[in-house]
């Protein structure tokens, strides 16, 4: 058995114990698919990010929720340059990584807060049950009709899609109770990995905050992700896409997310065009080291 570095970091926040953890694996040549997946469930955060080496790219990267693999992690990303940034692997600057989407772009500022260039932008409009909609939220359809006229249930992707629902009010995006299966249900419907809502009604408003987001994302073993980096490009994306703003679009937006499950974070996203940025600041909270047995294929049971 082999023993591998193995970090768990804190991203979107300054904060340890804040914002939304990722697993980090620096060095992980020489994993199984198996071992991957065994890490991942072992380390039991919303997804670990394996770092590789790569032929067409700085790096490559493999993201894992405890249940499967997926091709795009924003919070993932943030975590791992922002620990490579803090062991001196890298300086700031920028660099291009390998994902399952594509090769991104990413940048590391001089303090250490990371910027990731996700995939352009895919926006249309859904036709959204509104009472299916609150029935699997647990909230009165009536907060989502109120700021539907303006800004309409959408389907947005930045590399991960999902379904955009906005709130009127953070009393009701608080309240929300899911029945998490038939969340599932209604991203699938859509052809989405899960549902971002969001209001302008934001607890950091005076503080700069844009808006207050929850993800959802059952359907890949996360009931609710504390601090979403992908539905925040998306995010950020649809509210050029359908003009939300009366003046000129921010050059920076910033999106809190995490405050009702303790693990408050902030997401910087800037848009320009079809060029979609999220960004944030990371911590290594815990710095170890995970022996992994090897995997016989014989020996694994499918469910």
């Amino acid at each position: 058995m082999e023993s591998y570095r193995t970090l768990l970091v804190d991203a979107f926040t300054t904060e340890p114990l804040a914002g939304n953890a990722a697993g980090v694996v620096p060095d992980a040549s020489g994993l199984s698919d198996e071992q991957m997946q065994a890490i991942a469930r072992e380390l039991s955060v919303s997804e670990t990010a394996f770092l590789l080496p790569s032929t067409e790219a700085d790096r490559k990267v493999r993201y894992f929720t405890p249940t499967q693999e997926v091709d795009l992690c924003g919070h993932a990303t943030i975590a791992a340059h922002g620990a490579l940034f803090d062991d001196g692997v890298i300086d700031a600057g920028s660099y291009t990584l390998e994902t399952e989407v594509g090769v991104l772009e990413i940048q590391v500022t001089e303090t250490g807060a990371v910027w990731m260039t996700q995939n352009a932008p895919q926006i249309f409009e859904v036709d959204l049950d509104y009472g299916a909609a609150a029935d699997a939220l647990g909230i009165d359809e009536a907060a989502f009709k109120d700021v539907g006229a303006d800004l309409p249930p959408a389907y947005a992707s930045t590399g991960l899609p999902f379904l955009i629902l906005p709130v009127n009010f953070l009393e009701h995006l608080s309240a929300m109770e899911p029945d998490y299966d038939a969340v599932e249900a209604l991203a699938a419907k859509h052809d989405t990995e899960g549902i971002y809502t969001f209001t302008f009604d934001a607890i950091g408003r005076s503080q700069d905050s844009t808006l207050h987001g929850r993800a959802f994302v059952p359907g890949l073993g996360v009931d609710e992700d504390p601090v979403t980096g992908t539905a925040s490009g998306a995010c950020g994306a649809y509210l050029d896409h359908f003009a939300a703003f009366d003046d000129e679009f921010p050059e920076r937006m910033t999106f809190e997310q995490g405050h009702f499950l303790d693990r408050p974070g902030y997401v910087g996203v800037r848009v320009d065009g079809r060029t979609v940025q999220v960004g944030g600041d990371a911590v290594v909270s815990l710095d170890g080291s995970l022996t992994v047995p090897e995997y016989d294929e014989d020996e694994i049971i499918e469910a």
